[in-house]
């Protein structure tokens, strides 16, 4: 493992976060694992009560905008995404074992079983002028893949949470809703 991995947390920036599936093979392929990655990062989200600015989900990569979180660094965020994801999955893959997204998987899954690469690259973003840079990256990123020809064509990204006011799998940038806590009322 390299020494001289430095991550900066605790000034209250956020952080544009790349993470790779393992050796970059496309095991995000389909709707209903991309949908499954969605619906982690959500129960992840309300966990750790962190704010996703931005999201979108690739085949083999994911690009996250999120905020620091109360309860943990986004290294611990990522490891609970991480892990709740390939849990998730491999427990779905092992129930349904005549689905499409078993035999799509089970072919690119490499014999160990890995579906993340083990690191993530953070950037602090630290100004107005990279938020908007890092969402325009992330939003543009099927549209240059050539994926989809817009970007409100794939449903898996933050886009339409910002072009249209829809509401997605993933509550975006949404600071008071993020920190609400249900109290017991008797």
């Amino acid at each position: 493992m390299p020494s001289r991995l430095h991550r900066y947390y605790g000034a209250g920036y956020s952080h544009f976060i790349t993470t790779s599936c393992h050796q970059r093979r496309p095991l995000l392929d389909t709707p209903a694992i991309r949908d499954l990655f969605l619906q982690v990062l959500e129960r992840v989200r309300c966990r750790y009560q962190f704010v996703v600015v931005g999201y979108v989900v690739m085949p083999e990569h994911v690009h996250l905008l999120l905020t620091e979180s109360p309860r943990g660094d986004p290294s611990a965020i990522m490891k609970a995404l991480k892990q709740g994801f390939a849990r998730s999955l491999l427990a779905r893959l092992r129930l349904t074992s005549d689905h499409p997204d078993r035999l799509s998987l089970g072919q690119a899954l490499p014999r160990h079983g890995r579906i993340w690469q083990p690191r993530f690259y953070d950037f602090v973003v630290f100004s107005e002028k990279k938020r908007v840079e890092k969402l325009h990256y992330m939003h543009r990123n099927p549209v240059t893949r050539g994926l989809v020809l817009q970007p409100q064509q794939w449903p898996w990204s933050s886009f339409r949470h910002y072009a249209f006011d829809e509401s997605g799998p993933v509550l975006v940038n949404e600071t008071e809703r993020a920190e609400l806590r249900i109290r017991n009322v008797s």
